[in-house]
């Protein structure tokens, strides 16, 4: 894809972003530029039964840690890597009510509307077994395996007919209606398995156009992130020429009647624009202006991350772990769960999701949940050429630790920002009661649990290192 202005030529994109063809002459562009039904928006939607029951997840007591989990106890940092896991570990045996609260879901005079089932009333004791709710208990993950002493909280299997449903309309959107990758990318885009990560993610979505908002969006972002950074010709070479022109399909430049056709038709011009593009306009038709707004910023943190992180690969610079996480709180999935509410069919207004106490909850679960795919994609990262920085690669070079010790630091830190995130969810829960701040912050834990659901049952995408 040639890349305007003074940025330098991309060093390997093949026509991977672009090759797909002009959209104004491939398949499904009526599809793009009409036909689709508007979604209401989030606070005029009216609550009823969803497709499926909806079942409200609990905290379930995290596992045991296994007493054989080796902890390396020799080499350079082997008793420093040791403690923090024993501790963090050791720390997820103690509830949280505040967080448990949370996870059960706003309560009291007005909000019983918020569910689509009757909730139950948390009771002093565990209920015996001829009398407890007709609730299925969460299920072990489809494949995989959880990665040993990493914190984290089992979520029900993803109701299969909207996962069937789900992945149908996305392959439908991404094939016809984009054209965000090619025959040959087919698997790939199977194995993802992009409709039981979101149905995991947004259980309380009362419709599949709901779920679909999620999904585009994130399909979408992925395309960028592989045709413009990494798997398929991604270059750090001109990057930032290539990211503006792609953020502006999210948030549209306002020019001289001159260029603004020009502009226009750029947006059709590669497989990452027309996928944002596309995504965009969706969710526009069901989230409100504020709601809008603040998705276009967190993409503008999240593309400046990718450019920090493609200015140290030029320069062969491994940071700090200290800088390395800094560029993580940008660089991650902070995008996903704030659009929590839209997908839930609500609004957390403005003012509440702006408060500096929500923003950490917030930062603190994007945060925990690119830690977790750093140490669930670390052996798929060890596999591709050059360099890839993660956590556990990181820790090794800058803090002279084996790649074991490195990466059982790795989660110990990973346990260390979820404990921060639910007790900054907890306070925040008790501090400010409101219903939709508590509705909020239970999607995104919820949210952060089916996104280590994903995680761990990928067994196409993921494999664990052997270092157990």
């Amino acid at each position: 894809m040639p890349v305007p202005g003074p940025s330098p030529a991309q060093s390997s994109l093949p026509a991977a972003a672009a090759r797909f063809g002009t959209h104004g002459h491939g398949r499904g562009t009526d599809a793009v530029t009409g036909g689709k039904p508007a979604l209401p928006t989030g606070p005029a939607l009216p609550f009823g039964p969803a497709a499926r029951p909806f079942h409200p997840v609990s905290a379930p007591a995290p596992a045991p840690v296994p007493e054989a989990l080796p902890v390396p106890g020799e080499g350079p940092g082997g008793d420093a890597v040791a403690e923090p896991a024993r501790a963090a570990a050791a720390a997820t045996a103690t509830p949280n009510p505040a967080l448990e609260r949370i996870m059960r879901g706003p309560s009291g005079v007005g909000t019983e509307g918020l569910f689509f089932t009757p909730r139950q009333a948390p009771s002093a004791a565990p209920p015996e077994p001829a009398t407890a709710p007709d609730v299925p208990a969460p299920r072990p993950a489809a494949g995989g395996r959880p990665i040993p002493g990493l914190y984290h909280h089992p979520v029900p299997e993803p109701d299969p007919a909207r996962v069937e449903e789900v992945s149908r309309r996305i392959k439908r959107w991404a094939v016809d209606e984009v054209e965000a990758y090619p025959p040959e990318w087919e698997d790939q885009f199977d194995g993802f398995s992009v409709g039981r990560y979101m149905v995991a993610c947004h259980p309380d979505a009362p419709t599949v156009d709901h779920l679909m908002i999620a999904t585009r969006l994130m399909v979408a972002e992925n395309v960028v992130d592989d045709c413009y950074c990494e798997d398929h010709g991604g270059s750090p070479v001109g990057l930032g020429g290539r990211l503006l022109l792609a953020h502006t399909a999210l948030d549209p430049v306002h020019t001289t009647a001159e260029y603004q056709s020009e502009w226009a038709q750029s947006l059709l011009s590669d497989a990452p624009r027309r996928s944002y593009r596309s995504a965009m306009e969706y969710f526009t038709r069901a989230a409100t202006p504020s709601q809008a707004d603040r998705y276009r910023h967190d993409m503008a943190r999240l593309h400046m991350g990718y450019l920090a992180e493609a200015a140290w690969a030029e320069t062969k610079y491994v940071p700090e772990v200290s800088e390395y996480l800094a560029m993580r709180q940008f660089n991650n999935f902070r995008p996903c769960p704030t659009i929590t509410d839209t997908v839930g069919g609500y609004e957390l207004p403005a003012d509440l999701h702006a408060m500096p106490a929500m923003q950490r909850v917030i930062a603190l679960a994007g945060n925990a949940t690119t830690i977790s795919n750093d140490l669930y994609s670390y052996t798929k990262e060890l596999d591709s050429p050059g360099l890839h920085l993660n956590l556990p690669v990181v820790i090794a070079a800058r803090e002279g630790l084996s790649d074991k010790e490195a990466y059982l630091k790795a989660v110990g830190i990973h346990n260390d920002l979820m404990h921060a995130f639910e007790a900054a969810a907890a306070e925040l829960a008790v501090s400010c009661p409101d219903p939709r701040v508590v509705r909020f912050l239970r999607g995104v834990a919820v949210w952060v649990d089916g996104n280590h659901y994903w995680h761990q049952s990928n067994t196409y995408r993921y494999s664990l290192p052997d270092f157990w």
